[in-house]
Parts: C-alpha cells; structure tokens; sequence
C-alpha cells in the first residue's frame, strides 16, 4: 500500500515499455513513494504528449448573465480593503474550479457602483481593463487619471499603484484581464495596499500618459529608453476604430493590408519598443465583415475572445456557439479556432503569446494543417 504520508501513489500496469508486474516491482514502487520518486517510464503519455493536451476547456460565459449577476453583487458586496475589487473571475471548467480562464491567464467581469470608490493597491501582476460598455469612471494609475470608456483599451502594468473612482449616478462594469495564473504557479507573486480612497479625482478628457506618447509615430525625446511596459495608459476606441475601418477600406481597394479576406486585425503596442504591451500579455482587436470567415487556426498558449459589437458564430474545437455583445470565449492550448461574422463582428482578443515567444515554445498552424484530425 501506499504510505499514508506520501503523495506519490504508484501502480504496476500492463502495456508497452513496461516492466511485468511482480511482487519486487510492487516492492520498487512502494519505495519510490516512500522517498518520493516518480519513475518517467510510468508518466512519460502524460509528460511528454506528441501533441498538448491542455487541461483548460473550451467554454463560453455569456455577458448578459455575468452582468445579471455582477449587478446582483453590487448590492450585497461591498468594496473596501479585504475584498478590494468587486471582481468575478471566469473559471474554466477543467481547472477544478480554481479562478482562472486558462492555465496563464485571469478574466473577470469588475462592476462599480455610483459614487464608488475601488481603493488603491499594487500587485506584480500586469493587468488590464477593457469596455464593452458605458463610462463614468476613472482609474488612477501612479496618480494619472485615466477616463474609462466604451472600446477603449486601459493598461495597468505589475506593480504600478492604481485604484477605481465611479463619479456618474450609474453603475459600470467591464473586463479585467490579468496574468494572476503564470505569476501564481511560479510563486512570483507580491502585493500592497495604497491609500484607502483614490487621491486624484479629477476627470481629464486625456491623462497625462496619452498627452505625453498617444501621437502617431512621434516619441517624447525625453523619454529615450525602452519600457518593460507600455507606458501608454489607454489606447482609445476611436484610434482603434479607424484603424480597423481602413484596413477593409484598404481591401476594398484591392489593396493588402488585411489578415485574411475581409479580417481585419490590429495589436496594441508598447511605443516605446514596438513589442506588446506587458511582458506576459498581448492584447488584440479583431473585425470580420459580414458574411467573413477565419481560416482555421490554432496556436500553442491560450486566448480569451470577448465579443464587442455584431454577431456570430465561434467554433473551437468540436464546440460551437452563436455569440453577440459582451460574450467572453476561451481558447486552449492547441485546440483549433474558426470566427464566422454574421452581421459583422468585432472582437477583442488577449493571450499569453508573449511568454511563449520568449521562451521559444510557441507554434502556429493556419488552415488546412490546424484543422481538427477525424475522428
């Protein structure tokens, strides 16, 4: 048997490469758990698969319940130190109900409510917000103010000090985006509380970063070096918007410049070095027009999709959904991606790509190749 203090549980089975049981190997085995040893002839299917094998599944949050119940929350959950956001994290249905939308990354729906105050803290995470709707608060980042509205795109890199100020009569809500899952497996992790109510509550039509970097091709002098980080504090819906706009206008044109046929795509960058906007997070905008079809696609590492505007359709894997506004879609490691626009879809992407280049694990297949084997 195995020793009750031991994690290590070890059984003699029947199959190729594989020694014939006997009452010695039982013997071996119990010694190995006893010191704690894992023999790789017995682990080698689950370690070293011919293809990954995420445990992460594919799965769809709709935001029309999220927010139902976000609102919900917003009348019995209070904001203050101890909880300190009123976050609700997506948990992925194959990680055993820990708080993670995949293996690296962490989404969650945040909700303020009218006159709300989330207090300031700072955490080795890098995290971001996204709108999918409404406006009226401010995130103060290292005391920079920082309007919040629909489309726009708001960075708030590891260890940068930021809280939340809601100043309209109306509640808001939004996505978070986080790398709490990569930083917490390799026990990377620190945390600290600022001051209790945000210190800056003016409201800027611009912060002070989008003043200083947000100029199309132009960087401030004074700044020569590059940035682990983006140092842009928000990337607004309507740069966004335009860009994607000319980019089919392009195509329409006869002129490249889009992804693939009727798919265009543009990627938040760090002005400072051209790369992505944190180190553990890439941050994407995806439009489709109408009738627009991906090439089947998959990628080593993970994303998470949410649907900004339109309708359509998601397949991943052998799973399919009809999504529209607000709809949040994860994709795992390895398993094959097809967005299909009914009316015309635009969608905000995040992954951990960046990890993955620079440890140089990722791959991608587009196309024929991606698509899943038959089965």
């Amino acid at each position: 048997m195995t020793s009750l203090s031991s994690p290590v549980s070890l059984h003699a089975d029947v199959g190729p490469g594989q020694p014939d049981p006997s009452p010695e190997l039982d013997a071996l085995y119990r010694g190995f758990e006893e010191e704690l040893l894992v023999p790789l002839w017995t682990e080698i299917g689950d370690l070293m698969p011919t293809t990954p094998r995420p445990t992460a599944q594919a799965h769809v949050w709709r935001w029309e319940r999220l927010l139902r119940l976000a609102e919900r929350s917003g009348d019995l959950v209070p904001v203050g130190r101890g909880g300190e956001r009123r976050a609700i994290a997506l948990a992925n249905p194959g990680l055993g109900g820990a708080p993670f939308a995949t293996p690296t990354l962490w989404a969650a729906i945040q909700y303020l409510n009218p006159r709300e105050d989330a207090p300031v803290h700072r955490h080795t995470q890098n995290a971001f917000r996204f709108v999918v709707e409404g406006e009226g608060v401010w995130t103060v980042v290292d005391g920079d103010p920082v309007a919040m509205r629909r489309g726009d795109f708001l960075l708030t890199p590891g260890w940068q000090f930021h809280g939340h100020h809601n100043r309209s009569d109306r509640p808001m809500a939004w996505l978070d985006g986080l790398d709490i899952p990569f930083v917490h497996h390799i026990g990377s992790a620190f945390f600290e509380t600022g001051p209790d109510q945000v210190p800056d509550r003016s409201a800027p039509d611009r912060s002070r970063a989008e003043r200083l970097w947000a100029h199309p091709g132009l960087r401030p002098v004074a700044s020569p070096g590059p940035s682990t980080s983006s140092p842009m504090a928000a990337y607004r819906w309507e740069h966004t918007d335009a860009a994607l706009a000319d980019q089919l206008a392009l195509e329409r044109e006869g002129h490249p410049g889009v992804v693939e046929p009727g798919h265009a795509a543009v990627r938040f960058s760090n002005p400072a070095t051209g790369g992505d906007v944190m180190p553990t997070l890439r941050a994407e905008m995806h439009r489709l027009a109408a009738g627009a079809r991906t090439a089947v696609r998959r990628e080593v590492g993970s994303s998470v999709w949410q649907v900004f505007d339109g309708a359509g359709r998601v397949r991943v894997g052998d799973r399919d959904w009809g999504v529209t506004r607000g709809d949040l879609v994860v994709v795992p490691s390895w398993v094959p991606l097809t967005i299909t626009a009914d009316t015309g879809l635009d969608l905000f992407r995040f992954s951990d790509s960046p990890i993955l280049e620079r440890l140089h694990l990722d791959r991608v297949q587009v196309g024929a190749a991606a698509a899943p084997e038959p089965r």
